[in-house]
C-alpha cells in the first residue's frame, strides 16, 4: 500500500489544553507548494470550520480515512524558515502560549492573514423554504438576492444593522438557501504603483514607429531607455498627460502592470558619515572582547559603561566589523522615543542597509520593512522589542541597549523576554549578544561577575566630558519654609542660569496629567475609575478626569458624586501641572512637554526631539521617555521633580528601578563641551539609593542590592513564576486561584517531590480590577527548569478541564517585570 503525504500543522484559535501539531493530508495539487513554514487553510473540529495554520513538519504515513485534507496552501514561498520554526516551539515551551500564537508574533501584523467569510444566494434554493423564512431571515436573503457575487459577512451585518445575537445567516446556510466562501486575506495589501513597459519587440516597434504622434514617440523612446517607469514618472519627465500613455496601451505597444514598492520610513536621511571610527583605549578593549566572543562561536557580553562613555561608538565599530563579514545586526532600544536619534546615527552611516521596526510605524510600513530584511535588502535592523524577530539570515550580533528596561518583556501572550530571544537567536547563528547599560540589571551584572557573560567596562566619559555635579534638594525643608511649589528655589535658580547662558535643560516628572489624585474634603471619598480599582487623573488640556489604564474619562466637576458637596480637592502633580507652573515662573522659556498625551501622533517623537536638538526649545519636560539614551550636547542641566515616586513601591525591583532612572536622567547632562549639573528633589535626601544615584555609583548600589536579594530570595537567586487569574466575577476568580494552589500542593506531594519552591498567595494585586476584570495571582519562587515548566503545564491543562472556571482565564508569566 502506497504512503500518503501529510503535513503537521499548528492551527489558530486552539485552546491551550488542545494545542498540538495536527496531521493533514496534502492534496496532490499542493504537493509542490506545501513546504515547512507555509501557511495553509484547514478544516478543524466537528463542524470542519475553516482555520488558518502553519506547516511545521512534512511526513509520509499509511492511508487513514480519519485524517482530513488541507483546503489550500496560501504562500508561494514559505515565510517562516527553520530557525523560526525552532523558535516557535521554544516560545511555546517557555511562555505557555499556543504554537500558532508563537508563530504569529514572528511575522509583522500587516502580513498576517485573516479569514473572510462571504455569502451568495444558492441558485437552487427551495421555494417552500424561502416562503417559510422569518422576517429577519427574509431580509438577509433578499439583500443577498439583490447583490451580484459573494458579499462579505461584515458588510451584510453592517448594511442590515444585525446585532451579535442574530443567527439569520447561520440559519439560511443550514437550510441550503445560501452558499458560503472562505478566503484568507492579508491584513495590509502590498504597496504598488501603476507602471508601463513596452510589450513589442524592437523590429515590431520600428514598423509602426512613424505612424505614432510626436508625444507617443517620446514615450516609446523613454521606455526603450529606462525599460519601465510609473505613469506618474512618464508624465512628469516628458511633460505629458496620462491620455498619451493610455493611447499607446490601447494600441498594444505598451502594457500596464502594478510595480510593488516599499513604504520605507525615514527614507529622507542620506548617507553622510563614512569616517573611520576612532575609539579610546577603554572602547577598544570592549570592542575587542565583543569580537573575540563572536569569533569564538558566540556568547553574551555585558557592556557596562557610565552615561556618556561612548557605547554607541562601540556599537558602530561592531556593526562595521559585521558588515565586513556579511553578517546581520539587530540593535534594540527600549523606547520609541529613542529610535529617532538612533535611526539618524545609523542611517547616516549605513543608508538603506538599515530597516526600522517599531509600533509607531503604519502596518504597511512594518510589513515592507520586514520584506526588505527578508529579501536581503537590509541587514541592519533598528527597533524596539518586536525587532528581535526580524528575519535576518546570518546574525552576527544583537545589541540590546539599556538592557535593564522593563519594555523588553512582553505583557501579552506570548509573554517572552526579548533578551532571552536574543540569546536563542545568537546561539542558533553563533553570534554575540551585547547587553549594554550604565545601570545593568542586577541579574545581568551578577551573570557577568560569575563568568556567565563576558564583562566589558567603560568607566570614563568619552572625550573631555565629565560626569555632572549633583545637587540634592530636601523638599521637606522647602515646605517648612513656606515654599509649596513643585519647582524648588534651587532648581528655579539653576533653570534661570541656564536660560541666561543659552543652554538647555531636561526635567523629569514621571506622571502625566495635571493632578494625580482627586478626593472630597467633606466625605473623604476618592474619585475612582468605575472599571478599575485606581483613582482618576485630572487632565487640564481637555478638562476631564481620565483613567490611564482603561481610557475611561468623565467631565471635570466641583461637586462630589457621593455627598453632593462642592468641596473637591485636587492634589498630586503631573507633567501638565509642572508645565503650567514653569510657564508662570519662567514666562520667557520655551517649554517642550514630552509624554504619552503629546506624542500620540505618528512621527511626533522625531519632530519634537528634532526641534529640541535645533534649539527651538529651552526646557524639555517629560516622563521617563526623556530619561534614557538621549544625547543633546547643549543640555547642561537636568532636574528630577520627584525622586521618591518609585522608591517606595511594593515590588522587589523598586530600588533598582529608582536608582536606574535617577542615574540615567542625571546622565543626560553635560555630554558636550560644557560642564553639567543635576538637581534631585526628594523628601528623603538621607535615603541611600538617592545618595548612590547622586554619586552615579552603580558598583556600591549593586553590593547593597545583591545582599538584600540573597536574604529575601529574589532574582538572581531564584526565578519568579506568576500564575494569574482574570475574570468578571471576583468570587470566581478568587476560587479559581485557590483551586490552582491546592492542585499545586497535591502535584508537589505526588509527582514532583524534588521541586523546591516558595509560594506567595493566592492574593489580589495592588490594582485588583482592570477594565471590569478582577485579578488574582500566585507568585512562585522557583528555578525555571524544564521539569518545573512541565509541572506548570500539567497544572494548566488540569485547570482548563474544570468547567466551573471556564469564564476565568489562567495565564503564566515567567520572570515578569512586576509581581504586585
Amino acid at each position: 500500500m502506497s504512503l500518503v503525504n501529510i503535513a503537521r500543522v499548528a492551527v489558530e484559535n486552539v485552546a491551550y489544553s488542545f494545542d498540538k501539531i495536527y496531521d493533514y493530508i496534502i492534496p496532490d495539487a499542493y504537493l509542490s507548494q506545501a513546504k515547512i513554514g507555509s501557511r495553509v487553510t484547514v478544516p478543524f473540529g466537528l463542524g470542519n470550520k475553516t482555520r488558518l495554520g502553519v506547516i511545521f513538519e512534512l511526513d509520509k504515513i499509511e492511508p487513514n480515512n480519519k485524517i482530513k485534507s488541507i483546503i489550500a496552501v496560501l504562500d508561494k514561498v514559505p515565510l517562516i524558515d527553520d530557525e523560526m520554526i525552532k523558535m516557535a516551539l521554544w516560545l511555546k515551551e517557555r511562555t505557555f502560549c499556543t504554537l500558532f500564537e508563537a508563530t504569529k508574533c514572528l511575522l509583522p501584523s500587516g502580513i498576517n492573514l485573516r479569514l473572510v467569510q462571504s455569502y451568495i444566494v444558492n441558485n437552487k434554493a427551495d421555494e417552500n423554504e424561502i416562503a417559510s423564512l422569518s422576517e429577519e431571515e427574509k431580509s438577509v436573503f433578499d439583500y443577498l438576492l439583490s447583490k451580484k457575487g459573494y458579499i462579505e459577512e461584515e458588510k451584510i451585518i453592517k448594511d442590515l444593522s444585525l446585532d451579535s445575537e442574530n443567527k439569520s445567516i447561520e440559519k439560511l446556510l443550514k437550510k441550503g438557501l445560501i452558499a458560503k466562501n472562505v478566503d484568507a486575506m492579508q491584513k495590509i495589501g502590498d504597496a504598488s504603483v501603476k507602471s508601463a513597459r513596452l510589450c513589442l519587440e524592437e523590429d515590431e516597434i520600428d514598423k509602426i514607429f512613424n505612424s505614432l504622434t510626436k508625444k507617443q514617440k517620446e514615450v516609446v523612446e523613454f521606455l526603450e531607455d529606462v525599460s519601465s517607469a510609473s505613469i506618474k514618472e512618464i508624465c512628469y519627465y516628458l511633460g505629458l498627460t496620462p491620455a498619451v500613455v493610455n493611447a499607446l496601451e490601447k494600441k498594444g505597444i505598451i502594457e500596464f502592470f502594478d510595480n510593488e514598492y516599499y513604504r520605507t520610513p525615514n527614507d529622507n536621511i542620506e548617507q553622510s558619515d563614512n569616517s573611520e571610527i576612532k575609539l579610546t583605549e577603554e572602547q577598544e578593549n570592549a570592542f575587542n572582547k565583543i569580537i573575540s566572543v563572536e569569533e569564538g562561536n558566540g556568547g553574551v557580553c555585558l557592556l557596562y559603561g557610565v552615561t556618556g562613555s561612548g557605547k554607541t561608538q562601540v556599537f558602530l565599530k561592531v556593526i562595521d566589523e559585521m558588515q565586513k563579514k556579511n553578517r546581520g545586526v539587530i540593535v534594540m532600544v527600549p523606547e520609541i522615543s529613542l529610535t529617532p536619534q538612533t535611526i539618524n546615527i545609523f542611517k547616516s552611516r549605513y543608508s538603506d542597509k538599515v530597516a526600522v521596526f517599531h509600533s509607531g510605524l503604519s502596518l504597511g510600513e512594518r510589513m515592507d520593512e520586514w520584506k526588505r530584511v527578508n529579501n536581503g535588502e537590509a541587514d541592519i535592523v533598528i527597533g524596539t522589542r518586536s525587532a528581535i524577530f526580524a528575519p535576518l539570515k546570518n546574525i552576527g550580533a544583537i545589541i540590546v541597549d539599556e538592557e535593564q528596561e522593563h519594555t523588553y518583556k512582553s505583557e501579552s501572550s506570548p509573554r517572552y523576554q526579548a533578551k532571552d530571544v536574543a540569546k536563542f537567536r545568537c546561539a542558533y547563528h553563533k553570534g554575540v549578544v551585547v547587553f549594554a547599560s550604565a545601570t545593568p540589571s542586577v541579574e545581568s551584572y551578577s551573570n557577568a561577575l560569575n563568568g556567565k557573560y563576558t564583562l566589558c567596562t567603560m568607566k570614563s566619559r568619552y572625550g573631555t566630558a565629565t560626569l555632572p555635579k549633583v545637587i540634592t534638594v530636601d523638599m521637606a525643608c522647602e515646605v517648612a519654609q513656606g515654599h509649596t511649589g513643585s519647582i524648588s528655589r534651587i532648581l528655579l535658580k539653576e533653570l534661570e542660569n541656564n536660560l541666561n547662558m543659552g543652554h538647555q535643560s531636561i526635567l523629569l516628572m514621571n506622571r502625566r496629567g495635571y493632578n494625580t489624585f482627586v478626593a472630597c474634603k467633606s466625605c473623604a471619598s476618592v474619585v475612582t475609575c468605575p472599571n478599575c480599582s485606581i483613582s482618576l487623573t485630572y487632565h487640564h488640556a481637555n478638562n476631564r478626569l481620565m483613567c490611564h489604564y482603561c481610557g475611561y474619562s468623565e467631565p471635570f466637576s466641583e461637586e462630589c458624586k457621593q455627598c453632593g458637596e462642592k468641596n473637591i480637592r485636587y492634589s498630586g502633580a503631573g507633567t501638565q501641572h509642572i508645565e503650567q507652573e514653569l510657564k508662570e515662573l519662567l514666562p520667557q522659556a520655551r517649554i517642550l512637554r514630552m509624554d504619552a498625551d503629546t506624542t500620540m501622533a505618528k512621527y511626533s517623537h522625531e519632530e519634537k526631539l528634532s526641534k529640541f536638538a535645533l534649539g527651538e526649545y529651552d526646557i524639555m519636560l517629560g516622563t521617563q521617555m526623556v530619561a534614557k539614551g538621549l544625547d543633546f550636547p547643549n543640555v547642561t542641566l537636568v532636574g528630577i521633580i520627584n525622586a521618591d515616586q518609585q522608591l517606595y513601591n511594593d515590588d522587589f525591583r523598586s530600588l533598582e528601578q529608582t536608582f536606574s532612572l535617577l542615574t540615567q536622567v542625571v546622565g543626560r547632562s553635560g555630554r558636550g563641551k560644557f560642564e553639567g549639573r543635576a538637581v534631585i528633589q526628594t523628601m528623603t535626601p538621607e535615603n541611600p539609593i538617592i545618595k548612590l544615584a547622586a554619586k552615579q555609583d552603580y558598583d556600591a548600589f549593586y553590593k547593597t542590592e545583591i545582599q538584600l536579594r540573597k536574604a529575601l530570595i529574589y532574582p538572581p537567586y531564584c526565578d519568579i513564576c506568576l500564575v494569574g487569574f482574570v475574570g468578571s466575577s471576583e468570587a470566581l476568580v478568587k476560587s479559581s486561584s485557590i483551586f490552582f494552589f491546592q492542585k499545586l500542593k497535591d502535584i508537589l506531594k505526588e509527582k514532583y517531590t524534588d521541586q523546591k519552591i516558595i509560594v506567595l498567595g493566592p492574593m489580589a494585586p495592588k490594582i485588583s480590577k482592570l477594565n471590569n476584570k478582577y485579578r488574582y495571582r500566585l507568585i512562585i519562587k522557583c528555578r525555571n527548569s524544564k521539569q518545573f515548566r512541565d509541572m506548570i503545564s500539567e497544572l494548566l491543562l488540569e485547570y482548563n478541564k474544570n468547567t466551573q472556571f471556564k469564564s476565568v482565564t489562567a495565564f503564566v508569566d515567567i520572570n515578569p517585570e512586576t509581581i504586585f
